[in-house]
């Protein structure tokens, strides 16, 4: 693989796109670096998907640019050779096998026939395809559709894949495998732009996340740091015997510790990263006649700071 360029391979830049009097997108801006995988998220008509139409050059914006590595996707049409993506539809031919669907969709890309048939081959055993080639589409199972959507984006070799909700409609075996595959993209070197419905897919596979709402960018960041921006600590719960009293009072003593309470058989810890300061927790245990039997690290997740940044949940 090429080395990566230096800074985001995708910068957006105060992005807007009206629909008549109704502005969809206002003032949007975020970037991807290579190899991560940035989180769109936002409530139905928020304007994800009129961002990322805007991102592909599919729509024009009003104001504002995108820009894949430093050329202007409005401007530039070699510029679409660099993205790959991945519709919500299915964007295949249901009559026709994956091989040929595949075949097709190469040649428009303009690769050459020995390139073709590399490619092809390359996306079907990466979709765990290959003893489907032949098979006419609308014989295979929604799952199996989706991996193939998403490998028909996959055969020009992009940077920068954009997916829009590439996992609806699929059971949950096929979720993962869709996942995995998301995961080892951005692990090459790949920069992904991602939306879904699904929290906890944004929580398993985005390095980052943007939160969207009436079409402006509202809070970004990581997870930890969506989390922290709120105030949320995690709740430590470690299932103790022995004088649990004094194991409380030494818990309290340690820095980041925001408050202790004791239960039948448990002290339960209030922490700003609970992860870190947990081997803090157990060293206090061994001085005192206590035993920790059991732990229980619960961590605000990203469902908690979207239901309180747009007052709805996600899929609503």
């Amino acid at each position: 693989m090429a080395a990566m360029p230096d800074g985001p391979l995708l910068r957006c830049e105060n992005l807007r796109r009206s629909f008549g009097d109704r502005p969809a997108v206002d003032g949007i801006s975020f970037s991807i670096n290579p190899g991560e995988i940035y989180g769109l998220l936002g409530p139905n008509g928020a304007g994800k998907t009129t961002t990322i139409k805007m991102v592909c050059g599919l729509l024009e914006p009003d104001g504002g640019e995108v820009t894949v590595e430093g050329r202007h996707v409005s401007t530039d049409l070699s510029v679409k050779g660099l993205i790959g993506y991945v519709p919500q539809d299915i964007a295949l031919y249901p009559d026709l096998t994956a091989r040929e669907n595949l075949s097709f969709i190469a040649r428009l890309y303009k690769l050459s026939s020995d390139v073709v048939r590399e490619r092809v081959a390359e996306v079907l055993e990466l979709c765990e395809l290959s003893d489907r080639a032949n098979d006419r589409v609308d014989s295979f199972s929604g799952g199996m559709r989706r991996r193939l959507n998403i490998g028909a984006g996959l055969l020009h070799h992009p940077q920068l894949l954009v997916l829009d909700e590439p996992t609806v409609g699929v059971d949950p075996q096929s979720r993962h495998s869709i996942l995995e595959r998301v995961q080892e993209f951005g692990r090459t070197g790949m920069a992904v732009l991602y939306t879904t419905h699904y929290m906890e897919e944004a929580e398993r596979i985005c390095n980052r996340v943007g939160i969207i709402d009436h079409g402006r960018l509202i809070a970004e960041g990581t997870r930890r740091e969506l989390v922290e921006r709120l105030g949320e600590r995690d709740r430590i719960e470690l299932s103790a015997t022995g004088n649990l009293e004094a194991f409380a009072a030494a818990c309290r003593a340690l820095p980041g510790v925001d408050s202790v309470a004791t239960t039948a058989g448990a002290v339960q810890v209030v922490a700003s990263d609970g992860r870190r300061i947990l081997p803090q927790l157990l060293e206090a245990s061994e001085p005192i006649d206590v035993t920790v039997n059991a732990i229980d690290v619960t961590e605000p997740d990203l469902e908690a700071v979207f239901l309180h940044l747009t007052g709805t949940a996600l899929r609503d």
